[in-house]
Order: C-alpha cells, then structure tokens, then sequence
C-alpha cells in the first residue's frame, strides 16, 4: 500500500510484553512534541495498574498518555471502541500539531485502530444464546477446540480466557459459513494515517527471562494487594477485564485454589505463551520495522533510528 502523505503521520511501536515499547515511545517523545495512544486492552481499566504494566503517574506527566484509566473494570470496551475513539482522538493530537504514538501489544486493537475492522453480521440470537448455553454447560475448552476445527488461524490468536471473541468467531462462522479470519483477510484495509511501524525484536531467551523478571517484580510492587482491593470492591475474575494473565491466576490463589509457588509459575507461563501469540500476530504484518534488541539501554540508539525514519 503506498502512503499518502497528506494523510496524518503516526507513529505505530509493536512488539509482545516486555519487550520495551513504552520506554521507546517516552524516548522518542523527548525529542518529539508527542502525544501517547495506549493500544493495551487493559490498560484502559481503572484499578488494574501494577498487573497491567501502566505507565507511571511521572510518565504520564511528562507525556499526555489517553486510553489510560478510563474506565472500570465492569464497564465494556472493545477493539470497534478502540479504534473509532482512537482516530478520534489522533484527529484532536494532529491539530495541536503534536505526533500521535501508537504504543501496545494488543493486535486487534492496533489493526482497529489502523486499518478499520471487518463490522461482520450483528448478534444472531439463536445461535448466540445456543453457544452461551454450551460455553457454560461444556466449557470454554469444547469451544476453542470446535474453533480450531473450522478456524485454526483465528483460534491461535485467541486466549482460552476470551470467552468473547471465542463466541464471537463460532458465531461469525455459523451465520456466514466462513471463518472470521477469512472475512478479515478480505476486509479492505481504510487508510487513515501515513503510520510507520516499528517492533522491538528480542532473542527468545532473553525475552522471557525478562518477562520472567516482570512477574517477580510485579508480586514484589504488590499486585496481590492490588487483586485483594479490587475482591473487596466485588471485582472477580468472571468480568472480561480481569480474564487476564496475571489477574487470574491471583484470583486463583487468593480464593485459595492454587499454591503461591504454583502462582507464580502460571503467571510467567501464561505470559510467556501470551507472548508468543502477540509474535505470531505481529509477524503478519508485513508493514513492521524490526529493531533488534539485546539490552535495555538500546532503546536510545533505536530511538535515534526511528526518528530518522519519520524525517
């Protein structure tokens, strides 16, 4: 696809958790009158701070950051929600003549975002109820196995905790006889910006010792503490916003159903599968400049790199 310049520059940094997007986007920001676009589909929620990896309040200050605790965790907000407040707010960004930095490692709502979504048939009422029947009488695990039957592709992309997008699929799939990752491969993508993407590629290894490190240190900050408050506000882990890595497996302990030492290992082993699933989705996307990375303190040499690249 050629770009066309008249059309609003954005910056796009993708990469899977851990990997340093926000540092890279808060460096860029130091040399570039910016403005930041969270696409992480929880850190939108109030209250899910530490086991979302927010940006802090000092960040926050020193950059504008929007789609950053907006909403609570029982309100709904989806990638559709995502990208048509998003371009709005871009829109707002570009006049203040401010560069919008799109930072995240959620796919669906960077490709919202960027190229506008395939919208698919509405709710069909039958088949909907018939699926919400069987997810609670069967269980999500029959599901997302029907899903890897007649859509592989979209069944690799999805968690076993979004019981969402699982119906969502089946659903698209029984009304229209496609699967919905063929309706998205069809679905012609809208130019919106002139956007320049760029991912932060670490060795495996090094990558989930990181996000290894990650989970220790969020226990360390309190994410317990965190999870005991949001129990005592009535949130659990039914609400779509807490069907998260991290979250989950701290309910798990706290009601008492899992052992600490077995916490932790879930967390740095969901999040490691977590991210291999952001990888995968991201290496579709041929748009991408990948940046290699060994060490944290690169993130200035690849900040000076990208900056030439929106010259």
């Amino acid at each position: 696809m050629e770009l066309n310049t008249s059309l609003p520059k954005v910056l796009v940094i993708v990469g899977p958790t851990a990997s340093g997007k926000s540092a890279l986007a808060l460096e860029v920001a130091r040399h570039v009158p910016s403005e930041i676009i969270s696409a992480d589909s929880r850190q939108v929620y109030k209250l899910l701070t530490i086991g979302t990896a927010k940006p802090s309040l000092e960040d926050r200050e020193i950059v504008k950051h929007h789609f950053v605790d907006e909403i609570l965790p029982d309100q709904h907000f989806n990638a559709g929600d995502f990208g048509a407040n998003g371009r709005v707010t871009i829109a707002e960004i570009v006049k203040r003549k401010k560069l919008p930095i799109v930072v995240g490692g959620t796919g669906l709502y960077v490709r919202s975002l960027v190229d506008g979504l395939f919208s698919g048939p509405g709710r069909e009422g039958e088949i909907r109820d018939e699926l919400e029947f069987r997810l609670e009488s069967e269980g999500v695990d029959v599901l997302l196995e029907e899903l890897r039957s007649v859509d592989p592709e979209a069944a690799e992309r999805m968690l076993p905790s979004n019981h969402r997008r699982i119906i969502r699929a089946l659903e698209v799939y029984y009304a229209t006889g496609k699967p919905i990752s063929q309706h998205h491969g069809e679905h012609k993508k809208q130019q919106y910006f002139d956007a320049q993407f760029v991912g932060l590629e670490w060795e495996r290894k090094v990558l989930y010792d990181r996000i290894n490190s990650r989970v220790d240190l969020m226990i360390a900050e309190g994410l317990l503490d965190e999870v005991r408050g949001l129990m005592s506000r009535g949130y659990d882990d039914w609400y779509q916003s807490l069907q998260t890595v991290g979250y989950k497996e701290a309910f798990a302990f706290l009601r008492k159903e899992i052992s600490y030492d077995r916490m932790v290992e879930l967390m740095k082993q969901n999040t490691r599968r977590f991210a291999k699933r952001q990888l995968t989705w991201f290496r579709r996307d041929e748009r991408i400049r990948w940046f290699e990375i060994k060490a944290e303190v690169e993130i200035l040499r690849i900040a000076e790199q990208v900056l030439i690249l929106l010259e």
